[in-house]
């Protein structure tokens, strides 16, 4: 596999049509081994054009560089992206290949902003991009039980009281401390895989973090590693063993049992959530702890592996704007 790098990608992807034949490579294989209709499955299909390779007249009169292929059973046109994250979208694939690598390579993210600075789209069409490819990080559906040596904490995510906006008749600003304006957050991480799950939770009361923790972890098969809070106490017996460190007392490693990967991860999603995105409302956080996710349980392949590895998983996760956006 080649070394996917800006330069690089700028080198090889000159032209839009030079985009259609790398997505194609990554998704199907060099020769087109894993082509199939997205439309009936079929592993057979016709290349219908452009007939010249590089650009082909639509019925409007204008040239496209977009590469149309036929199914040979359905006989339904399709391309590279058609039920893809790509799909219907009018930014041109060469800024999609750009913008998925920078997703990939950046540890820290990107913003919206910066996508509209770096390549002349619109700020909605930046975020929604990056909304798409978020969609495309998230966990597969039918991904398995954690298994093994699991750590288990909670965090809360949201600015402080003191940064709020002024109201009042006088203008105060807000005050007070607690964690009622706050969003709970729970990860397990796998200590042996490295994957991470995390999870917007309503609280982090005891029933609350049992119950998310059960469908994501083969309890009876599994040792647990808290901290010392009391609400995994009850949860922890049905547990293989469950071991905690004590906070309260300095206590953060003792032999094995430790949460400092739980901690480790939710540092670096807290200094990227501020210092690159500054503000991440409730309703679209999960999208974003997915990739977070995404990139940490990734973390020991190369940006390049990492890259090839997302454009993988882009298909049948199709988002529009409307339900995105609505309510």
């Amino acid at each position: 596999m080649e070394k996917f790098s800006i330069p690089a990608l700028a080198n090889e992807v000159q032209t839009e049509a030079d985009a259609y034949v790398f997505m194609e490579r990554m998704r199907w294989g060099t020769d087109n081994e894993r082509l199939a209709c997205p439309h009936c499955g079929h592993d057979k299909a016709y290349f219908l054009n452009p007939a010249n390779g590089v650009n082909r007249k639509t019925r409007t009169g204008s040239a496209s560089q977009r590469r149309v292929w036929k199914c040979a059973k359905c006989r339904k046109q399709f391309s590279v992206l058609t039920g893809t994250i790509f799909h219907g979208s009018k930014v041109p694939l060469r800024t999609w290949l750009f913008v998925v690598f920078e997703m990939c390579s950046s540890k820290n993210g990107i913003s919206a902003r910066e996508v509209e600075r770096k390549y002349g789209t619109t700020p909605k069409t930046a975020w929604f991009m990056l909304h798409r490819i978020r969609e495309a990080m998230k966990r597969e559906p039918l991904a398995g039980m954690l298994r093994g040596t699991v750590q288990a904490d909670e965090t809360f995510l949201g600015g402080k009281p003191k940064n709020r906006h002024r109201q009042g008749t006088y203008g105060q600003k807000r005050t007070g401390g607690g964690t009622a304006h706050l969003t709970p957050v729970l990860s397990l991480i796998d200590t042996e895989s490295g994957e991470v799950r995390s999870q917007v939770v309503p609280d982090v009361t005891g029933a609350t973090l049992a119950k998310v923790i059960q469908e994501q972890v083969d309890v009876a098969n599994s040792t647990l590693h808290t901290d010392a809070g009391k609400q995994y106490r009850p949860l922890g017996q049905d547990f293989a063993q469950h071991e905690w460190v004590d906070h309260g007392r300095y206590e953060y490693v003792r032999g094995a049992v430790t949460t400092n990967k739980a901690e480790g991860f939710f540092s670096q999603l807290k200094r990227s959530l501020d210092g690159t995105h500054h503000h991440v409302s409730v309703r679209h956080l999960p999208r974003y702890l997915a990739e977070f996710d995404y990139r940490y349980s990734t973390r020991k392949m190369t940006d390049t592996e990492r890259t090839a590895h997302l454009f993988g998983k882009v298909e049948g996760k199709r988002l529009t704007y409307r339900p995105l956006t609505a309510g």
